[in-house]
């Protein structure tokens, strides 16, 4: 299972003096962003017209967010319902943040694939996926739930986690907006052919680009699990320490914004 990325109630509470807090957030994430000063989204920042799963998420016919898709002043990953789709070598992928219920049959069925139970152990009811992704949805947004779609069709699972507020950061040297990365590859098709690690790097780019005060992006793999660590160090990423995390012994991996183009 994803080491405490994902569990709300074991985390790591860390809060600014209001006084820099409040110095901090007055043009950011706001305008830093990108985004209006209501904290709506800019237009088109949306799914492509072709996309065909927009409607179903909730988005408008011209790929802009509705009006009350802003996220809040405080929000701590930036707006990842805005961060939109980008281009990749495989097709145009976007991170889409988890819809309760319309997405839980589908988590749930990736949930119970033998590869993936493994190592998530999430296997079981659909009421044991939905009791790992309550306490990320019903949060304060230290973590946030995302189906990967590639060519506008689902086909992985993500989790972006500050991994600075979070459990993890008891058993490395954090540093302030460290951003986490869980991730799986839904479909068995899918799998064996390079995407992971092609996805983690997007992703990672992607974090790199829409947080611009996160310095390095952090994974946690599980060690047995070869697939997964070799598409991170695939991706960029470091193996920088092995650490015990609550039911595995992971490879802390990291990639630095600095070395992005190096690595």
């Amino acid at each position: 299972m994803p080491g405490g990325g994902t569990d709300c109630v074991d985390t790591v509470e860390l809060r600014l003096p209001d006084d820099l807090e409040a110095a901090l957030t007055a043009g950011y994430p706001a305008i830093a962003a990108g985004f209006p000063q209501d904290g709506g989204f800019p237009q088109g920042a949306g799914f492509p017209p072709d996309a065909g799963f927009a409607q179903d998420a909730g988005f408008t016919q011209d790929g802009g967010f509705p009006q009350d898709a802003g996220f809040p002043p405080d929000d701590l990953l930036d707006g990842v319902p805005g961060w939109g789709p980008v281009p990749t070598p495989a097709g145009t992928f976007q991170l889409l943040p988890v819809r309760m219920p319309r997405d839980l049959p589908l988590i749930t069925c990736w949930m119970n694939d033998p590869a993936v139970a493994a190592f998530w152990e999430l296997d079981g009811p659909d009421t044991v996926t939905a009791a790992h992704l309550r306490p990320q949805l019903d949060g304060d947004g230290r973590s946030i739930p995302c189906l990967g779609t590639l060519g506008g069709v689902p086909m992985s699972y993500w989790e972006i986690y500050r991994a600075d507020l979070d459990a993890l950061a008891r058993s490395y040297p954090a540093r302030p907006h460290d951003t986490g990365l869980h991730f799986l590859i839904g479909r068995v098709a899918d799998r064996g052919r390079g995407l992971g690690t092609l996805l983690l790097r997007t992703v990672a780019d992607l974090v790199l680009d829409r947080r611009p005060l996160c310095g390095r992006v952090v994974g946690e793999p599980d060690l047995r699990n070869t697939p997964s660590t070799a598409a991170f160090l695939g991706a960029g990423f470091r193996l920088t320490a092995e650490v015990e995390l609550p039911g595995k012994r992971a490879a802390l991996m990291i990639r630095d914004r600095a070395l992005r183009t190096v690595l």
